[in-house]
Order: C-alpha cells, then structure tokens, then sequence
C-alpha cells in the first residue's frame, strides 16, 4: 500500500494541473480501487454484465473526468470512489431491466471476476430508491452505507472517510442497516 500522504500529494498536484501527477496516481491507487470493487462482488451470483477491472476504470474515469479529482485526503479519494462505484452499478442496473423489458440484448464478459448487476438488477435499484429516501434523512447514514456496501471500506476506512470513530462508524452501520432493513422489508430485522 502506497502511503496515504503520496497520494494525497499528487491529487493536490492534478488538481493544480499537473498531468504527469495524474499519470503517477493510477497505478499507485489501481490495486486498492481494484480491490474495493472486488469486495462488490462477493457472495454475488448469476448473469454477469461488469467486471472488477471495468467498475474501476468506468470509476476512475467519472472521477477524473471532472474539473479536479477529490483531494482533500487519500481517505476523501476512496470515499468518492465507492460513491462513483455505486451511481456506476446503479445505471448498469437500471438499463440492464430496461433491456429486459426491451428485447434480447447480448451480454459480454470481460473477465472471470464479473459483478452480476443482471441477478440483482431490480434490489440494487430498490436499494438505490431507499438509499435516496435515507439521505433525506440523513446524509451521514447514507454515506457510511455507501462507503461500506458500495465501496467495501472496512469500519476503521469509513471512519476516516467521514472524520469519525470507529465506534461511532459501528453505531451509524447498525441502525443505517435496521433503516434499510424497514424500509425494504416493511419490518423490523430480526435481533
């Protein structure tokens, strides 16, 4: 793992212009985005329409492609990148029942490691649905739920993410978690 001030470093140096320090930071955050999206597809199963390797470049690209990448910090950085992961899934999501509802489309696999958005195409957009109604709610719950599903950060990752404890990230993950839980399920979880 590259240290987290390099790389904070060189988003404050592509942000202020510097291409060749855009040049040097993907291959330094590549493995650590790589494996944020592989921890997407665990436990997932079925038809496969994106992989590991397309969630992070389609990822990097909507990052970078803006004005200025996210440079407050590395810990800032990653946290964009599961939020730039999640609205990618999400739209795969969307059009892949779309097409469904429009005729036979062709699937294509890009690698072994593909994240099977067609098997879960209609609970990630009803999950993206009640993530919307928890922002209105209320952001933070939103963003720790972001950060941990979408992004796969661990709880210690998160809390640096959002400037927070580890304790408090635990406390906010639970009932973030018993929220979705509600309003998916119309029920209480089962303690």
């Amino acid at each position: 793992m590259t240290p987290p001030g390099d790389i904070t470093l060189l988003l404050q140096q592509a942000n202020q212009g510097d291409r060749h320090a855009l040049d040097r930071l993907f291959p330094l955050i590549y493995d650590e985005l790589h494996e944020m999206a592989h921890r997407q597809m665990r436990g997932e199963h079925g038809a496969r329409t994106i992989g590991t390797t397309a969630l992070v470049h389609e990822a990097y690209l909507k990052l970078s492609g803006g004005k200025s990448l996210p440079a407050a910090s590395r810990a800032h950085f990653f946290g964009a990148s599961a939020r730039a992961m999640r609205q990618i899934l999400i739209d795969y999501a969307r059009r892949r029942t779309a097409a469904k509802r429009g005729g036979e489309v062709e699937q294509v696999n890009l690698e072994d490691q593909a994240l099977a958005v067609d098997a879960c195409a209609e609970s990630l957009i009803d999950l993206d649905a009640a993530l919307t109604r928890l922002a209105a709610f209320s952001v933070r719950l939103s963003q720790v739920i972001e950060c941990r599903f979408f992004g796969g950060l661990s709880v210690e990752e998160t809390a640096e993410v959002l400037q927070s404890s580890p304790r408090t990230v635990k406390r906010e993950w639970r009932k973030a978690r018993a929220w979705l839980y509600q309003e998916l399920h119309g029920q209480r979880p089962a303690q």
